[in-house]
Order: C-alpha cells, then sequence, then structure tokens
C-alpha cells in the first residue's frame, strides 16, 4: 500500500512543533511494516538543501486560478522514507521560516494544498507510484480530503481514501472564504459545514476525509466538548463513528541515552544511578549553576504560550524557588510577557535558575538527561512528546491530567512506588502546580529509593511506533476499501 503524507512540517528539515515529530517519525515504522509511506511537504527557503543532502529531481507546469505556476520538486531520504519538497514563485520557496503571516500562509498552503494531488499524478507518471491514501495534517492541509473528494470524477482518484491527523484543534484555518475564492476551490456544500465553517480548512479536512485520527485516545474524547474543539465540537460529534484517537510514539532509536552523542555520560534503565548524574553537573556547568549533585533540579522544554501553562508555572516555580534549595532550568521561545516572566526568575533567583530563550536541540537533550522532574502543566495537550522524551531519559515528569499527558504518565501511588512514572495533578491553576512539585520535591528527598523505582519503570515504558502504526495500517486499508469498489 502506498500512503502520501501532506504536512509543512516534518523533522528535522521543518520544525516548530511536535507535528513534526511525527511526520518525521511515523513514515518510518510504516515502512518498517511493508508500507510505502512518502513525505510531501512545502519546500520553504528556511530549509537547507546541502545540510540534508536535497536534490532536484523534476519541474511541470500547474494551472490553476491564479494563472500557471512552475512547480519544482526536490528530493531526499530520510531513515529510508522518500521526502519530497515543492517549490513555487511567489508562494513557496522564498521564505525564512515555515510560518509567515497569516494572509500570507493562507494563499501558500492552500496552493501547496492544490498542487498535492498533481506532484502525485507527476510520481505516477515518472517513478510508477502512486498513492492509495493521502495523510493530511491540521488545518494547513485540511483542503487535501476536501480537493480529493471533489476530483473523484475522474478515474484515477476514484480507489484513493483519505485520513485526516488533528495534532491541535486550536489551529483551524478559520475565516479562509476570500482566499479559497481566489484561488478558484469549488463550493463547499457538505451540510456538517453549514454555518460558516465552509471557509474553515480544519473543518474542511474533518467533514470530507474517510477517517480522522487524533493524537491520542483522550484528545478524542476531550475534543466532542466545546472547551477543547474551538467551536467544532459538534462537527467532530458528527463524524465519531468515524474517528480513532492514535497515541503518537517517538523515535527510540533517536531518542535513547545509550546511545545519545550530545549528552555528557550515555546510561540506561540499568545503570543510571551511578552515570547520570554526570549530566547534571555537566548541565550545571555550562550554565553556570553551583555544580552539586544533592539539589533536585527542575526543567522545562516548551514553546512558551498559554497552552503549555507558563503562565500557571512561573508563579508555582516562584514560591518553590523561594522556599526550596531547589535549581531551574527553562529552555524556549514565545509569547514575550512568559519570555519575560521566565528571565524575571532567572534575575531574582539568579544562582538557581536559568532561562535559555531559544530552542536548541542539544540543550535539550541536556535538559532530559540532566533534570530531575520534568515541569509539563498544560492547559491542553493534545499529545506531547516531550514527557516521552523526559520519561526515556529519566526525568521524571509532573503534568497536568489531559490528553496526551493523562494517557502517558502514570501518577505515583504516594507510596513505595509500586505504580508511577511521574506525578499528575488536575486544576489549572498556580497553586495545584504548586502543590505537586512540593509533593514530588518531597518524595525526591526522603523516599529516594521510590524514586529511582519509578525512574527505572519510566526509563522502560515503550513509547515506540510500532503499536500507533499498526492502527494507522488498518485505517488506510479501510480508507482505501471504501473506495476500491467505486474505482472497479
Amino acid at each position: 500500500m502506498n500512503v502520501l503524507f501532506t504536512s509543512v512540517e516534518a523533522a528535522p528539515f521543518a520544525k516548530v512543533g511536535g507535528m513534526a515529530d511525527v511526520v518525521g517519525s511515523l513514515p518510518v515504522a510504516l515502512r518498517r511494516l511493508g508500507i510505502d509511506a512518502r513525505v510531501l511537504m512545502p519546500g520553504t527557503g528556511s530549509i537547507p538543501h546541502t545540510k540534508h543532502h536535497i536534490s532536484y529531481q523534476f519541474s511541470f507546469k500547474f494551472n490553476h486560478a491564479g494563472g500557471t505556476s512552475d512547480v519544482h520538486v526536490y528530493g531526499t531520504e530520510y531513515k529510508g522514507v522518500p521526502f519530497y519538497f515543492i517549490q513555487a514563485w511567489p508562494y513557496i520557496g522564498q521564505e525564512r521560516s515555515i510560518y509567515q503571516d497569516v494572509s500570507q500562509d493562507y494563499a501558500r498552503f492552500i496552493f501547496f494544498s492544490q498542487v498535492v494531488q498533481a506532484v502525485a499524478w507527476e510520481l505516477g507518471q515518472r517513478e510508477g507510484w502512486f498513492p492509495d491514501v493521502l495523510h493530511a495534517h491540521d488545518w494547513h492541509t485540511g483542503l487535501v480530503p476536501f480537493l480529493l473528494t471533489a476530483s473523484r470524477w475522474k478515474q484515477e482518484w476514484r480507489g484513493v481514501g483519505s485520513v485526516m491527523t488533528l495534532h491541535n484543534m486550536a489551529y483551524q484555518g478559520d475565516w479562509a472564504g476570500p482566499f479559497l475564492h481566489r484561488a478558484g476551490v469549488p463550493p463547499r456544500l457538505e451540510p456538517l459545514l453549514w454555518g460558516g465553517r465552509d471557509n474553515n480548512l480544519l473543518a474542511l479536512g474533518i467533514a470530507y476525509a474517510d477517517y480522522v485520527t487524533t493524537v491520542s485516545p483522550r484528545y478524542a474524547i476531550e475534543i466532542q466538548y466545546p472547551e477543547n474543539a474551538f467551536g467544532l465540537h459538534d462537527l467532530i460529534r458528527a463524524r465519531l463513528p468515524d474517528l480513532r484517537g492514535i497515541l503518537n510514539g517517538i523515535d527510540m532509536e533517536e531518542w535513547d541515552p545509550a546511545t545519545d552523542r550530545v549528552v555528557e555520560q550515555n546510561y540506561d534503565a540499568t545503570n543510571f544511578i551511578e552515570l547520570r548524574p554526570a549530566n547534571k553537573a555537566a548541565l550545571q556547568q555550562r550554565l553556570g549553576l553551583p555544580v552539586r549533585s544533592d539539589v533536585p533540579l527542575m526543567g522545562i522544554v516548551s514553546r512558551l504560550t498559554g497552552q503549555k501553562g507558563i503562565d500557571l508555572l512561573i508563579p508555582a516555580v516562584r514560591g518553590i524557588l523561594s522556599g526550596h534549595d531547589v535549581q531551574f532550568v527553562a529552555l524556549g521561545s514565545g509569547e514575550d510577557d512568559l519570555e519575560y516572566g521566565l528571565w524575571n526568575l532567572q534575575h531574582h533567583y539568579g544562582d538557581r535558575a536559568r532561562f535559555i530563550n531559544t530552542y536548541s536541540e542539544d540543550i535539550a537533550h541536556l535538559i532530559y538527561a540532566a533534570s530531575d522532574l520534568f515541569l509539563m502543566p498544560s492547559r491542553f495537550e493534545p499529545c506531547g512528546t516531550s514527557q516521552m522524551f523526559a520519561m526515556r531519559y529519566g526525568s521524571l515528569p509532573l503534568v497536568r491530567e489531559t490528553g496526551g499527558l493523562a494517557d502517558t504518565v502514570q501518577n505515583y501511588d504516594n507510596g513505595a512506588g509500586e505504580y508511577g512514572t511521574g506525578f499528575t495533578f488536575q486544576w489549572s491553576e498556580p497553586y495545584p502546580l504548586f502543590n505537586t512539585i512540593h509533593w514530588a520535591l518531597q518524595t525526591y528527598h526522603q523516599r529516594r529509593e521510590t524514586w529511582n523505582r519509578m525512574v527505572e519503570r519510566a526509563m522502560r515504558v515503550d513509547f515506540g511506533w510500532d503499536i500507533s502504526a499498526r492502527q494507522y495500517i488498518a485505517l488506510y486499508e479501510s480508507a482505501a476499501a471504501r473506495h476500491r469498489m467505486a474505482k472497479s
């Protein structure tokens, strides 16, 4: 079976959030199971071709409402998966970052979605490869399932199925009507879209895809309610028979403390007690913190947004730093007020707090390998991968019980540690977070054997893609089967 992923992000080429990790690693797992998965994405100007060995493949002319565009296709192979990148002036190829002004992004991503089937057709003619399923990701490619449906009057597209994955319902590409009209996109007449949703790109994907998936089972439940569906809960409920919650995985080979080349000292679940402290010392020294093995180190690696609960974390951590002997390290960038709040923590607690206002993959690995407690107080979290990375590296996650965090982190039993891989709280307020951190620090100091028992358990959890990939394969087969009779 042939599956074509369509996404604007994919690690390691273009990454802002967790969607990039999924699109970069799920196709690898699928190919191991016999699925010929490939990825098509915009070839933004921010992607370094030389670094990733990306080379020119072919070009073709694409007719659309705005005229005729020369589409250039570039390609490379990453972990056995073919990746294709398209460039077409003035839409794609000159950007300095993945995302631009929203008015630019609407035009760019609508154009990209329109080109998807043209590129697939060209691959069929040039390489003999044609998709059985198109797998779209988030609002940026939400138009793909609709355009596929609108093309089913053509013989070649009658048997192709579609899957739409929702990574974050907060971002929908709504009010896109003028851009859709300008691009010549046909009217969207599906009754589920009445009330203005026909101009919402994410809603189009939900309404027209054969199957809709979320990135965790818990999130599939949460988006049936207004708080987490951001106005699309009725549409989600209408698609319940075709909605699946499939937990994201991580690349267990890339994220492995036993072989990680970035960390100071490699280790695994059998020897972390003896070897892991060297990484704490290395991070403390690198960031100018006092090198102390006895002090607990709290860490975060995050986009700094309200969704991530950083506004809850800042006052909670301030209270902890004022009353506990503890160190805190934060890595990330985002909203100005949250950046200032973390900078202010470093300003007032400079001997125990550090804020690195950027994103660095190397420092992220070091924080996972060095921290004792990993903070992730998200207001909502469709899945999240940072808690999985933290557990893999032996840093116990402290999370709010929501979405994928609830699916992946088992709360400590407050006893001998026979159960639990971290600490959880429920209310999205600073004080419950403060209390849970206090509880975790007490456990660290007073029940070290229990703490280590949880660390070992967390490190042994298998967050690989195998089970989830098999669930996706079942969906692909079902989606293609829905249209196979129509093609014949």
